[in-house]
């Protein structure tokens, strides 16, 4: 059986070497601070129960985060998306990457 934890894990819980390679390691003293002020999502992506059955969507417009996913996901890249999805901004496209990456971080699939 597998069951879905939040986990509160940080870069500060891992060994230093992994600290090291650890992407946010570049952005300076405050890698962790850093990285949240310049990559908050929460202002962009935006959860609405009768829009799109409640998926995350883009600034209230009906383009989910799942749909820049994919693009991305199939080889597109921001200018492409940006290309044929004018109403979007580059800001768009990056709060989309910090909102699955702050998923990931925080879903830890564990076994029993």
């Amino acid at each position: 059986m597998i069951a879905i934890v939040r986990a509160a894990a940080t870069a500060a819980h891992m060994p230093m070497a992994a600290r090291m390679r650890h992407p946010s390691a570049r952005l300076g003293k405050r890698p962790i601070a850093a990285y949240k002020a310049c990559m908050d999502h929460r202002n962009v992506i935006t959860i609405e129960p009768g829009k799109r059955g409640g998926k995350p969507c883009i600034r209230g417009m009906r383009i989910t985060v799942y749909d820049v996913l994919s693009y991305l996901a199939s080889g597109m890249s921001h200018q492409e998306i940006l290309a044929d999805l004018p109403y979007l901004i580059e800001n768009d496209v990056l709060a989309c990457l910090s909102y699955a990456a702050d998923r990931e971080h925080h879903l830890v699939v564990a076994r029993d």
